[in-house]
């Protein structure tokens, strides 16, 4: 049977979403899996919606109105839904159409009781499942009821939640259109959900199974709680049977019923053990056909499963390809890096070519594989000591992984006598020259490149960058330079680990370090000060500031009075810092020189909150902080026992943390300006190719990785599906949180600090900065839109040095990321600001506008009436 309008199911499968969307798709293709059983049916075409929407005018201009409604207008959004959806159900059904349903109604009994269920273009997609969006009927007999529920799935594409879920996907109401699938009704003893894998943790090798009796829309509801299973390699590991009170039926004239069931049956399983893992089996099946975890709903009638619907689960994180059937452990690389939101590939292919280790993409992040580090006792040790100092979230978790029996394989330790690969590094005087050398180093470095770099196009190009990363990955490797790092760091830890023994202090480096020398970003910071200082004489250009729209304002400047120094002072910061931006580690994240106007805000912010010379102040301020910190640490430590040692001992750290704690922001500067430098030539290369036709926009190489993006140059050809399919993985990939742990089987595995000293009710965190400050949190997740007073509290997922400007105007800090040595905590500890970083879910935990308590000694952070 072939008709513009109706097919039957065993016509279509899952490459005919657009002729009948992806639920009747994904069951066509269910229907030809061997072994599978689906309830026989048709679908209405999307074509017979498309002329329905024909047979009414008006409802195009309702979706011209309706494309103009402000995402956030949730009223406007409610009465345009609902007066398209009023539209479409008065439209009466075409005879030809309304023949061709009858007739296909026919063969499966004309006063069979049948299932009539939306099916959307934009639905049960590997990005997004829409999940209870359009409408589903039950028990509908009769043409004249069926027809009546097809015109109701047909509006149901414009429900109210479904238009706005729609507008959270970015997807166009006028691209998305629906088909209907028609089921014989099945009249289960039980049914319910089956998913292939864990859907809270991710784990690909255990399935859950939700089950109830009577038709599955007593679970869907929330009518009643499920009997759930867990089963792994053909056995129930869990299972938790519920008091199943009530169920729903059908009615015998249509419809569907609530009845109570009996007592004596309410806490039976609704599935026997057998029958649990024989659906997995079945779930199995279905997941390698369609090739990724589904999620599937299943009833039980006569012994037998009928399979009603399976979707992709949309809310897993992919896991990276290794190649192999081995176990895997992976670290996130944004968790350490301060940036967890996706990357494009572009961004994440230029990191791993640039990157000292191996990285391997998932969802858009990046992951290193640590399994071998862990397997052996020895780097195992170093690894979790390592990473606890930095993030105690992460070495929780893998040491979560390491309790599992033999996830992680057992290597030897080397053989006696073999040194550990690299040895120790050598010792470093405590020196202010080997700072200026290795800076001067780095910024030699970069000007060679700018200067050679100039003449390269094309294929040469792309060569000539090959080689500028085995540069890059020697100046990032620099002995000198990992040992000045190194030497910071490892004087931080002594002096809160000695005088915590010796003087009972927490984190006494946090003021011992404020206002270190040669701190690149710390310095950013206050140089933004030093740029308010010159606008804020100035009221027209403040007053034009305010106004500020697009990013050609530098040029408007000058013609004011004050503008040409106020245009100079903004330009000098530029140029010395204009290469950096929010998630700078993404090459393809627009930098403050290619959009200037992301300062203007927090300028403004400058001139209002802070007085003439506060950046000279501040710093001033800090390093006062820290002498009078240094007099009275070794003048208690001269009075202990033994404390003429301990004082000389203490002096000569906090002297080496001094020297060296600064330069530990620099090798990230240096990286950030080799990456401007890289972008700029490969935005002319972008530019040539759009001139010759290849690409349609500069951005388009964004969605290409490094490689992809020199065959182009090469060949002058490009494929653009996959740079929409790029473009459109990338938009989905926003709704994903990525894990600080993951394993090869899919598993997000998250640490606790478990901790027993903080109140009840407080956020746990990581104690970067010490002290404690209450004031109003502002919950901030774009630094553009920053809005912050005088004794503000910054709360947010991330901070990059990006955000370092914004550190000079507020009181305390949370974030959800970070660690004792990112960049946060460090610019926290220069500013002598509280700070608690790794607070999960803080951005969700914490109201904005909510008057906070920040312990930046003790790691957590109270929410004050």
């Amino acid at each position: 049977m072939t008709d513009q309008y109706v097919l039957d199911l065993q016509e279509v499968d899952e490459k005919q979403v657009t002729v009948v969307g992806g639920k009747g798709a994904h069951l066509g293709g269910l229907s030809r899996i061997e072994g599978v059983s689906v309830p026989g049916g048709f679908c209405v075409t999307t074509d017979a919606f498309r002329r329905i929407l024909a047979e009414e005018p008006s409802i195009d201009e309702q979706l011209d109105r309706l494309s103009r409604v402000n995402p956030d207008d949730l009223e406007g959004i409610r009465t345009l839904s609902a007066q398209i959806r009023q539209a479409i159900e008065a439209v009466a059904v075409p005879g030809a159409l309304a023949g061709a349903i009858t007739r296909a109604l026919a063969r499966l009994g004309e006063q069979a009781a049948c299932a009539v269920r939306s099916s959307a273009t934009a639905e049960d997609l590997p990005t997004a499942s829409f999940a209870g969006q359009q409408d589903t009927y039950l028990n509908v007999v009769g043409p004249t009821a069926v027809l009546q529920h097809i015109s109701r799935c047909w509006a149901s594409l414009f429900t109210e939640r479904a238009v706005i879920y729609r507008r959270r996907n970015g997807i166009d109401d006028r691209s998305v259109h629906m088909a209907v699938v028609v089921q014989r009704m099945a009249f289960p003893h039980a049914s319910g959900i089956l998913f292939t894998a864990d859907p809270v943790t991710g784990n690909r090798k255990v399935a859950t199974v939700d089950a109830g009796f009577g038709l599955g829309e007593a679970l869907v509801s929330g009518l009643v709680n499920p009997d759930v299973f867990t089963v792994r390699d053909d056995a129930i590991i869990a299972k938790a049977i519920a008091a199943k009170q009530r169920a729903v039926h059908a009615l015998p004239d249509g419809g569907t019923q609530e009845v109570a069931i009996d007592s004596h049956q309410q806490e039976q399983p609704a599935l026997t053990d057998a029958q649990v893992v024989r659906l997995v089996r079945l779930g199995r099946r279905i997941e390698a056909h369609f090739g990724r975890p589904q999620d599937i709903e299943w009833c039980l009638v006569d012994d037998g499963f009928q399979i009603v619907q399976s979707r992709p689960i949309t809310t897993l994180f992919p896991v990276p390809e290794a190649g192999d059937q081995e176990n895997h452990v992976y670290v996130s690389v944004g968790h350490g890096q301060m940036m967890t939101d996706p990357m494009k590939p572009l961004g994440f292919s230029m990191w791993q070519l640039t990157a000292m280790v191996q990285m391997h993409e998932a969802g858009g992040r990046l992951f290193v594989d640590v399994t071998r580090r862990l397997a052996s006792p020895t780097s195992r040790a170093g690894l979790l000591d390592a990473i606890g100092r930095g993030d105690p979230l992460i070495r929780d978790a893998l040491e979560t992984v390491l309790e599992r029996d033999g996830f992680v394989p057992s290597l030897p330790d080397p053989s006696p006598g073999v040194p550990p690969a690299g040895g120790g590094p050598a010792p470093i005087e405590t020196d202010p020259a080997v700072v200026t050398e290795l800076i001067e180093r780095s910024q030699a470095s970069v000007a060679a490149l700018e200067r050679d770099i100039r003449t390269k196009t094309g294929p040469s190009l792309f060569d000539f960058l090959l080689a500028a990363f085995e540069e890059h990955k020697r100046v990032l490797g620099d002995p000198l330079s990992l040992r000045a790092v190194m030497a910071g760091m490892d004087a931080t830890w002594w002096l809160n680990d000695k005088l915590r023994e010796w003087l009972g202090e927490k984190n006494a480096a946090d003021t011992l370090t404020l206002s270190a020398p040669g701190n690149i970003t710390s310095e950013m910071g206050l140089a933004l000060l030093d740029v308010a200082d010159v606008i804020r004489p100035h009221p027209e250009v403040v007053a034009f500031l305010q106004g500020v729209g697009d990013e050609d304002f530098l040029d408007g400047l000058a013609k004011l009075p004050g503008g040409a120094e106020a245009r100079d002072a903004i330009t000098s910061y530029l140029d010395r810092y204009g290469m950096r931006c929010v998630g700078e580690i993404d090459i393809t994240r627009p930098r403050w020189r290619e959009r200037p106007s992301t300062l203007v805000p927090v300028i403004l912010d400058n001139v209002r909150i802070f007085e003439p010379g506060a950046a000279e102040r501040r710093f001033e301020q800090g390093r006062q902080k820290a002498r009078e910190k240094e007099r009275d640490v070794l003048s208690r430590l001269r009075a202990l026992p033994d404390g003429n040692r301990k004082a000389e001992e203490t002096k000569r750290m906090i002297d080496r943390v001094r020297t060296f704690i600064g330069y530990r922001e620099y090798p990230k500067y240096g990286i950030v300006s080799r990456y401007f430098v890289y972008k700029q030539a490969l935005m002319k290369e972008a530019e040539r190719l759009v001139r010759a036709g290849v690409l349609a926009e500069k951005e388009d190489i964004f969605s290409l990785t490094f490689q992809e993006l020199h065959d182009v140059a090469r060949s002058n050809q490009v494929d653009g599906r996959l740079i929409e399919q790029r473009k459109e993985a990338f938009r989905s990939y926003h709704a994903l949180t990525p894990p600080r742990v993951l394993t090869s089987d899919g598993e997000a595995v998250t640490g606790a600090y478990r901790r027993d000293d903080v109140p009840e009710g407080a956020l746990v965190g990581l104690p970067v900065s010490a002290g404690t400050v209450e004031g109003r949190a502002r919950v901030v997740l774009d630094m553009a839109e920053a809005d912050l007073e005088a004794g503000d509290i910054l709360v947010t997922t991330f901070t990059d040095p990006s955000w370092s400007p914004l550190f000079v105007g507020i009181a305390g800090l949370v974030t959800e990321v970070g660690g004792l040595m990112t960049h946060g905590a460090v610019i926290a500890r220069e500013y002598g600001l509280p700070a608690v970083v790794g607070v999960e879910r803080a951005t969700r935990l914490i109201q904005d506008g909510q008057r906070i308590r920040v312990h930046g000694t003790g790691g957590y952070i109270e929410i004050l009436p």
